[in-house]
């Protein structure tokens, strides 16, 4: 419990230098803290039901978020997208086989948007 408010205690205190807190937080204080900017953004833009969700979503990760269980989530999706990376890999070969420049041109697509992905959750696991 003294973890928790000693993280959130530092994220009030960063919540004024945003470039300091990018930096300096890590795990569910980081995510917390992104949360925390799309509640001030949509506030500001006078969202007040993207407010209301994102306030539900921040007591989520105030309630149930540990570091451990976050990177556990990363390290899934990486898994998942590294397969998906495969498959898609496998069929632009199969493209390639059969000819036809569309199916390759499709296939090829399909794996850029994948590899996209991919890179996407890699840098997930630096937060």
């Amino acid at each position: 419990m003294l973890k928790k408010i000693i993280g959130f205690s530092f994220l009030a205190t960063i919540a004024t230098f945003p470039s300091l807190a990018q930096e300096s937080l890590r795990g569910c204080d980081a995510k917390a803290y992104e949360i925390q900017q799309q509640i001030e953004y949509a506030k500001n833009n006078d969202n007040t039901h993207r407010v209301a969700g994102l306030e539900k979503a921040l007591q989520a990760v105030r309630d149930h978020c540990t570091d451990e269980g976050l990177m556990r989530d990363r390290l899934a999706k990486v898994n998942e997208k590294e397969q998906e990376v495969a498959e898609r890999t496998l069929e632009l070969k199969d493209a390639q086989e059969s000819g036809r420049a569309d199916k390759i041109e499709k296939r090829m697509n399909k794996l850029k948007e994948a590899e996209a992905e991919l890179a996407a959750a890699r840098s997930e696991l630096d937060k």
